[in-house]
Parts: C-alpha cells; structure tokens; sequence
C-alpha cells in the first residue's frame, strides 16, 4: 500500500495513546483516538477505519462488546486487533470468539504493532465486504456463515477460523507453521494441532460434494482452489 492507513485506536492509557500516536503518525498513518468504548464504537461506524486497534478493557463498554456491537451494525469487515494483558489461550479465544482478527499482549513493542496492522490491512483489503467469495463457497464473516451453492456448511469454531484464513490469503498457498501461529500462536497444542481441524473442515466442505476446495501442497501447506 503506498498511502497510510487510516486507524482507530481506542485505549482509555494516555501514555499509550501518545506513545501509538508517534509511532504510527511518524510511519505517515492517520490516527484517530478514542478513550472509551462507546464514543469508540461510534467513530468506527461512522468512519470506518483501514484497522480498528482496540484495547479490551475499557470504561463504559468495555473492548468485547465493541467487538461484537460492530461486527452486528457494520456495513463492511473491519479488520480487529485486540491489546489485552490477559495472554491465557482461552482469553484470546474469547476475542476471536467477539469477532477479533487479531490479538496483540501487552506490553508489545511498537515495531510488532505497526507490522500488525500493515498485515491486517494487507490481509482484508481496504474496504473489505462482509462476505468472501471463492467459486460457490461464500463466507460471511459477520454472522459466521458458510455455504457452498445453497448448502449451509456448520463447522466447529477452529475449523470456521481455518477456513477463513485460508479464504483471505485465497488463492495464495499457506505454509502449516503460519496457520498454527495464527490458530494458536504461542500456545499451539502438542502433536499435530492441525490434523483434527483440518479433517474436520474437509469433511464438511468437501466430502458432500464433487469437487474438492481444500488442497494439501505437498511440503509446503494449504490452500483453498476455486470449484468454479
């Protein structure tokens, strides 16, 4: 991208908000502040932003119920990332569960923010729409959705998320330690963390129909082809 980015920060720590103003303002990115949830919400309905850096405990709505509130009333996917201390695994899947993209422990080094929300904007595209589209598959990624044609697909939640991060980096192929980094980051599960969600996503995606989606590249990773 050869102009910045537009981001809504909404953190109610001044000394973080003045700190995250230098850095991004510096890198030739438009910043605007909140410092509460609700007045937050309303900024980034109002003025959508390229990437929405919000921090999950905040006066008067705290950074989950923004979450949800805008995945409800947004027109387009607003590309999420979450700042929290808390860094269990269950945490963090709580705010994917709210409809975060992305999940940033405090304290972060500012470089790791900044390269952040560049992939975040890279990976959704500026003014991306709710819905991904590849061949018949349509995934909405506000209500959690998934169809091929007219049939309704149900996947567990792992399972729902690999297949998003596999429609968004669509049609390029993604390498198993990045899925896993993405799924899980520091805290992938022992073994193959892998093997369960992806039979899973193949049992429902594909087994019920002709043409496969889901392609293993041997060696290297995953990827989703179109089946029209």
């Amino acid at each position: 991208m050869d102009d910045g980015l537009h981001i809504l920060v909404i953190e109610d720590n001044p000394a973080l908000r003045a700190g995250m103003a230098t850095l991004l303002e510096a890198r030739g990115h438009r910043v605007a502040f909140a410092a509460d949830g609700r007045s937050g919400l309303q900024m980034a309905l109002e003025a959508p932003p390229d990437v929405l850096v919000l921090d999950l405990t905040l006066p008067g709505m705290d950074g989950l119920r923004v979450c949800s509130h805008l995945r409800e009333q947004a027109d387009r996917h607003i590309p999420i990332l979450m700042l929290t201390a808390r860094d269990t695994l269950a945490d963090k899947l709580i705010g994917f569960q709210a409809g975060a993209d992305d999940y940033l422990v405090k304290p972060f080094a500012g470089e790791e923010l900044l390269a952040r929300c560049l992939a975040l904007a890279h990976r959704h595209g500026r003014r991306d729409g709710h819905v991904l589209r590849i061949g018949s598959l349509g995934i909405d990624r506000r209500s959690g959705a998934v169809c091929r044609g007219e049939q309704a697909i149900e996947l567990p939640q792992t399972a729902y998320r690999l297949l998003v991060l596999l429609a968004e980096a669509w049609p390029r192929t993604v390498t198993r330690s990045e899925l896993i980094r993405r799924l899980w980051g520091d805290e992938a599960p022992p073994s193959d963390p892998l093997r369960s969600h992806l039979y899973l996503l193949r049992q429902a995606l594909d087994k019920p129909f002709k043409r496969a989606m889901l392609r293993t590249v041997h060696d290297v990773g995953f990827k989703l082809e179109a089946d029209a």
